[in-house]
C-alpha cells in the first residue's frame, strides 16, 4: 500500500499489456521516434541532417531519463521543450536537428494517434476472442429450452444458445465500429503550429511536393497510409469521440450480457464462475454473489458516462485550437480503453468453455414446465377446434381457467394445474396423457437451433477467419 493515489485500472481492473500503452514509456519513447522519423525524412529530402545524426537518435530511444525531463519541465513549463532537450543531451551530435520545423503537437498528436491505434488492436484481439467463446456456448445449447422474456414476464420460449447469439450478435456489431475507427484512423502528420505548414514551406524554400513527401514518409515509418487532409494545430477531437463511442458501444453490450447473467443467476438457471475458495458474503455464507458481472455492469456505466469527455472537447475547441483539451483528454480516452480492456479480460473468464458460465439444465427445464402450460393454450385450442370445436368458446374456457390456475399459483402458493383443469374440462376433448404429449418444451423452441447454426456459419465463422482467435488469457487481479 502507498500514501498517495493510485489508479483502480491499474492496481485491479486493466490488463498490464493495455496499461503499457498509455504508460509514460510508450509516450516519450513514440515521440523519439517521431522525432527520428522526421529527421530521417527531412535528410532524404535534402535539409542539413546527417546520416550519422539520425542514427545517434536512434541509439537513445529508450533510455529516457525522467528525472532530467522533470527538472527541464520545472524551469520551462512546457514538456515538449523537457524532453526535446533530454534527448539533446543524450545526443549532443543531433541535439541541434531535433524537432526541427515542428511544433508539440507533432509529437502529441502524432503520438496519440498511434497509442489509440495500438490499443484499438488490443481491444479487437480480445473482443474477436469474446465472440468466438459466446459462439461456442451458443452452439453448445443451441437446443435447450428456457423460458424467454419480455418486461420480464415469461414469453414463449427460446433456448440457452439462442439467447446467447443475442449477446454475441451485438459484439459483433461492436467489432465492425472498432473496425471502421481503426480502418480511418490517420496519423496528424507535420502540419505545423495552425496547420499551414508554413515552417516546412520556409525550410524547404517553397518546395510543395517535398512538404508534402516530407508527410508521406513519417506516416510510412510510423505504420500508416494516411495523415488527415486538413487540420488545424492538432487532428479533430472528433476523432477522441469518435473511437471512444465505439468503445462506448462494447461496453453497452457487455452490460446487456453481464446483466441477463445477474437475472439468471437469481433464477438459478446460470452462473458465473464461482472458484472453491470464494467468498459471496461476508455476513452470508451461503451467497454466491455475480461479482464478475457486477463489474462488467459497473466498469461499463463508468465507460459510457466517460464518452461526454470527448465530445464536450470536440465541441469546445476554438478556432485552429485551445489547451482545454490536454488534461481532459489524457484521462478520459486512457480510462476509455482502460475501461473496455477491464471489462473484456472478465468477459473473457465468464465466457471460457472450459470454466466458465454453469448452465442447470434441470432449473431451466423446472421453470418452463411451471409457465408451459400457459404457453401451449394455443395449441390445445387449435386441437380442439380440429375436432369441431368452436373457437371463441374454447379461447373464453381456457381463458378463464388461466385465471384459476394463474390465482392457484399466485395466491395459494400451488403448482400450476392448467392441465388438469383443461383434461377435465370435456369441451376440449383431451386426455392429460395427450396433454403431456403437447407440452414438452422442444416443440415451442421454433427455429431456434436452426438460427444459432445460420448464425455462427454466416456471421461468427467469417469474423474468425478475417482475424483468427488469440491465446488470450483472462486477466484479472481480484
Amino acid at each position: 500500500m502507498t500514501n498517495s493515489y493510485e489508479s483502480p485500472f491499474c492496481t485491479r481492473y486493466a490488463s498490464k499489456e493495455m496499461q503499457f500503452v498509455f504508460s509514460a514509456d510508450k509516450k516519450f519513447s513514440t515521440w523519439r521516434r517521431l522525432w527520428v522519423a522526421l529527421a530521417r525524412a527531412e535528410m532524404k529530402l535534402g535539409l542539413n541532417v546527417t546520416q550519422a545524426q539520425v542514427d545517434e537518435l536512434e541509439a537513445h530511444l529508450d533510455d529516457i531519463d525522467y528525472e532530467k525531463a522533470a527538472q527541464y519541465e520545472k524551469k520551462f513549463r512546457h514538456d515538449v521543450m523537457a524532453h526535446v532537450h533530454t534527448y539533446g543531451d543524450a545526443c549532443p551530435g543531433a541535439k541541434g536537428i531535433i524537432h526541427m520545423g515542428a511544433t508539440s503537437c507533432y509529437v502529441g498528436d502524432n503520438t496519440d494517434v498511434i497509442i489509440m491505434r495500438d490499443a484499438m488492436r488490443i481491444v479487437k484481439r480480445k473482443l474477436v476472442k469474446v465472440i468466438d467463446q459466446l459462439a461456442k456456448f451458443a452452439d453448445k445449447y443451441k437446443a435447450l429450452p428456457c423460458l424467454a422474456y419480455t418486461h420480464l414476464q415469461p414469453a414463449q420460449l427460446t433456448t440457452v444458445g439462442k439467447r446467447a447469439t443475442l449477446w454475441c450478435n451485438e459484439l459483433i456489431m461492436d467489432l465492425e465500429d472498432l473496425d471502421f475507427q481503426l480502418g480511418r484512423l490517420k496519423l496528424l502528420g507535420s502540419k505545423g503550429t495552425t496547420g499551414t505548414q508554413a515552417s516546412f514551406m520556409e525550410l524547404f524554400h517553397g518546395d510543395t511536393d517535398k512538404v508534402k513527401e516530407l508527410e508521406k514518409l513519417i506516416a510510412e515509418e510510423m505504420g500508416f497510409d494516411a495523415v488527415v487532409p486538413v487540420s488545424g494545430q492538432t487532428y479533430s477531437r472528433k476523432v477522441d469521440y469518435a473511437v471512444c463511442s465505439a468503445l462506448a458501444g462494447i461496453a453497452q453490450s457487455a452490460m446487456k450480457f453481464g446483466n441477463d447473467i445477474r437475472l439468471l443467476q437469481s433464477f438459478k438457471e446460470i452462473e458465473e464462475p464461482f472458484e472453491k475458495t470464494q467468498i459471496g458474503s461476508s455476513a452470508m455464507a451461503y451467497k454466491r454473489n455475480p461479482m464478475r458481472d457486477e463489474r462488467i455492469c459497473s466498469l461499463a456505466r463508468y465507460v459510457m458516462c466517460d464518452v461526454l469527455n470527448p465530445a464536450f472537447t470536440a465541441g469546445t475547441q476554438w478556432f485552429e485550437r485551445t489547451l482545454d483539451d490536454s488534461a481532459n483528454k489524457r484521462i478520459s480516452v486512457a480510462e476509455a480503453f482502460l475501461g473496455v480492456d477491464a471489462i473484456l479480460n472478465i468477459m473473457l473468464n465468464v465466457t471460457d468453455p472450459e470454466n466458465g458460465l454453469v448452465v442447470y439444465e434441470k432449473m431451466i427445464r423446472k421453470r418452463v414446465m411451471a409457465e408451459l402450460p400457459f404457453m401451449a393454450t394455443e395449441n390445445v385450442i387449435m386441437d380442439a377446434c380440429e375436432k369441431g370445436g368452436d373457437r371463441q368458446e374454447l379461447h373464453e374456457h381456457i381463458r378463464e381457467l388461466s385465471m384459476i390456475a394463474g390465482a392457484h399459483v399466485k395466491q395459494d402458493g400451488l403448482e400450476n394445474d392448467l392441465a388438469d383443469l383443461i383434461a377435465a374440462d370435456p369441451i376440449f376433448k383431451v386426455t392429460r396423457e395427450e396433454l403431456d404429449a403437447i407440452m414438452k418444451p422442444e416443440n415451442y423452441i421454433g427455429r431456434c437451433p436452426q438460427q444459432v447454426e445460420e448464425f455462427i456459419q454466416n456471421c461468427v465463422k467469417p469474423v474468425i477467419e478475417a482475424n483468427g482467435v488469440s491465446d488470450d488469457v483472462a486477466e484479472i487481479n481480484v
